[in-house]
């Protein structure tokens, strides 16, 4: 976990992974600088999600328009003073973060020898989920990569 920054000069934008059991977590700003990523349990993904609105400037929370996202948006909207929530195309998103996995963590070792479509992360994607999926709104937003 990057440490929270408090003399931030921009807001910043939370990406909200849900799932069943466990989400993914990332905060990242206009510049495109992570500054946080996480994959924590559902049962405590609100309580992570209030720490991480009092740590950084949170200005907005996009999420994954698929798995269950009208519940999980309505459990944001209960939040204390309610973050705007966007829903953002989350198609095809888990086959393009286990590509961002290896570019963000290249394999080590024997690993290296396998072709990168058998190779298969050691630890939940998620968090590079809500990296895509905060990626894919400033795209949309800016209309640059």
């Amino acid at each position: 976990m990057i440490s929270p920054v408090q003399n931030l000069s921009q807001p910043l934008i939370l990406g909200f992974d849900p799932g069943r059991h466990k989400c993914g977590l990332a905060v990242m700003g206009l510049d495109r600088i992570l500054r946080h990523q996480a994959v924590v349990p559902a049962a405590t993904v609100m309580a992570t999600i209030g720490q991480l609105r009092q740590d950084f400037p949170i200005s907005l929370i996009v999420m994954g328009d698929q798995t269950s996202a009208a519940e999980w948006k309505g459990q944001l909207g209960q939040l204390p003073d309610p973050p705007r929530v966007l829903l953002v195309d989350e198609r095809y998103t888990s086959l393009e973060a286990r590509d961002r996995y290896w570019q963000m963590y290249p394999p080590q070792g024997w690993q290296r020898l396998l072709p990168q479509g058998l190779r298969t992360p050691p630890r939940p994607i998620d968090d590079i989920v809500a990296i895509l999926l905060i990626e894919r709104y400033l795209t949309r937003l800016t209309g640059s990569p």
